[in-house]
């Protein structure tokens, strides 16, 4: 049976680990704050974007540019994948990997080889152990990503699918639902499938284009890319910091509810202890009273 020194250094360790979950979920909220605000004043130009684009796209024909042109069968496609940099966050990077495991495993039924172009430091971990082919890893660079980054790993993608080095490229990230819910979300990005003028523009709208269509079309397509990856980056800040100050909340609740059991079992064995000196006490009298 534990000590009552054993119990109460038991009670003063997870009241140290609920103050570092406290500050955790602080921070963690803090730097949601400032992310969820980039997400949210990003979002409405991509959807503008994205119906400008689906209105170009249902005015030309697809052969216009190589990017929107893919092959019947593919037979080499790439995985932009988005992990975190840093666990303490629950399910939220194993929900990811298990997703990228799942879409890995379904091309290598079809008998597609598959690449990595990972982000963040758990999934390159994560996959490396695997032995997964992984062409690129990018770790450390959430808080500091800009269009420019975003543009030259766009441009290597696009410069890979043009060469046929590779015939599809993806990506799986973290798509912010609400606080509670983050989405790990699959999209194709390589070729590319502009969205449908019913998806992304009322019916009734009409645009006047100067240069033609074709041309803007040409000038768009290699910033949708950008926009997507862009937005899939923010999507997956915004989800991470929401996820670690949750499982940070839930912690500190957690520490808590044992502070407070430990804090009974010590009072128990404390009440017990004096219990038994008391009757040690009274045993002793007894015995010099017979004596």
């Amino acid at each position: 049976m534990a000590t009552l020194r054993d119990i109460k250094n038991k009670i003063s360790a997870v009241r140290k680990t609920r103050q570092i979950t406290r500050a955790m979920n602080m921070v963690a909220a803090a730097r949601l704050r400032s992310t969820q605000g980039k997400m949210e004043n990003f979002e409405p130009y991509a959807r503008k974007f994205a119906g400008v684009l689906g209105n170009l796209a249902g005015r030309i024909d697809r052969d216009v540019h190589p990017l929107l042109r893919g092959k019947e069968k593919a037979s080499r496609v790439e995985l932009l994948h988005f992990t975190a940099d840093r666990g303490l966050c629950g399910s939220f990077n194993m929900n990811l990997i298990l997703k990228g495991e799942r879409w890995l495993k379904e091309q290598k039924e079809e008998g597609v080889d598959c690449g990595l172009t990972v982000v963040g430091r758990k999934g390159r971990d994560y996959f490396r152990r695997m032995g997964r082919n992984i062409t690129d890893a990018y770790t450390g660079i959430y808080p500091s990503v800009d269009i420019s980054f975003v543009n030259k790993m766009t441009l290597g993608f696009i410069t890979r699918f043009l060469s046929d080095d590779v015939d599809e490229v993806y990506m799986i990230y973290s798509r912010f639902v609400s606080m509670a819910k983050q989405e790990p979300t699959v999209v194709k990005i390589l070729p590319i499938e502009p969205p449908g003028v019913e998806e992304s523009a009322a019916p009734s709208a009409e645009y006047l284009y100067e240069p033609s269509a074709d041309a803007l079309l040409v000038e768009l397509l290699p910033k949708h890319i950008s926009v997507q990856i862009l937005n899939a980056f923010l999507q997956q800040e915004t989800s991470e910091h929401a996820a670690r100050m949750a499982a940070m909340d839930n912690a500190t609740k957690n520490c808590s509810e044992l502070i407070g059991t430990l804090t009974l079992v010590y009072n128990k064995a404390r009440q017990a202890a004096i219990t038994a000196e008391l009757m040690d006490i009274v045993g002793g009298a007894e015995a010099l009273r017979n004596a």
